[in-house]
């Protein structure tokens, strides 16, 4: 039996000379993820309908010593992901995929009217739809890939006043099954992540927009309605998200791993 070494494990978690393409980067979890790839050796294109938001991002990474490429792109738009992945693709190969991009909607069934349940639809499902369907081409092309998608608890779990978005997030979990089961053959993973609240800069808006003056109040209340006593950190999704896609969790495909600081199972 060799020697223990504490530095045995010292490279674990790496993407050196991968390249992983990232949506929604421009802030939040996207963000997170973005940066977290970066420093664990990753060259990372950042995508997000906000060029400047993308931009800054991919200087940031550049400013730390990091690899990063900025593009703009509205993930509902097939013809403009088809492109951007393409012009992608033919400088170098695409490792990695972590599909993002996502929007919310506060409501139920009957407060869902049929433009807001299209645009989350369009965004959530379609976004996510129409990014696989550009990258696995090219994944097959190059022996294999990695596809991490981000789910929500809200996919798996009855939450009030989330109708439009739980119906969007049940589709991610299941794209993720299918696309999971179709390409084990190829050699491509694919994976989703299903967080609980996660303090973003979505919920700051969400609160200044509907409680205007009770911020930290409802704030707390939030915080508090997570078994845990706190909001998720968009870097412990990332840490999860770079497991996923390092080399460590080839043995996995087809999972939905919650990160929810026991909401699922702790609640009540």
């Amino acid at each position: 039996m060799g020697r223990y070494s504490l530095k045995a494990n010292s490279n674990s978690f790496r993407l050196d000379g991968k390249l992983a393409v990232v949506t929604g980067a421009g802030s939040g979890i996207g963000r997170a993820v973005a940066l977290r790839f970066a420093s664990s050796g990753a060259c990372v294109c950042v995508l997000d309908i906000d060029e400047k938001a993308a931009q800054d991002v991919a200087s940031e990474i550049s400013a730390a010593g990091g690899d990063a490429k900025a593009h703009a792109c509205d993930v509902s738009r097939q013809l403009l992901v088809n492109a951007t992945f393409a012009a992608i693709a033919k400088e170098t190969p695409i490792d990695i995929l972590v599909n993002n991009a996502g929007i919310s909607h506060v409501g139920n069934l009957e407060g869902a009217s049929e433009e807001e349940f299209d645009r989350v639809f369009s965004v959530n499902v379609k976004g996510i739809y129409n990014c696989m369907r550009a990258a696995v081409p090219h994944m097959k092309a190059n022996g294999g890939g990695i596809i991490v998608n981000m789910a929500s608890i809200a996919g798996t779990s009855g939450l009030a006043d989330r109708f439009a978005y739980s119906m969007s997030k049940g589709a991610v979990v299941a794209m993720t099954y299918s696309v999971a089961k179709d390409y084990l053959a190829h050699n491509i993973r694919c994976n989703c992540i299903s967080p609980a609240r996660v303090h973003t800069p979505f919920v700051a808006g969400y609160l200044r927009r509907h409680y205007p003056g009770k911020e930290k109040e409802m704030f707390e209340k939030l915080e508090s309605s997570q078994p845990i006593g706190r909001m998720g950190r968009p870097e412990e999704i990332a840490a999860l998200a770079l497991y996923l896609c390092s080399d460590e969790a080839s043995f996995i495909t087809g999972s939905d791993y919650p990160i929810d600081g026991g909401f699922l199972t702790l609640r009540g």
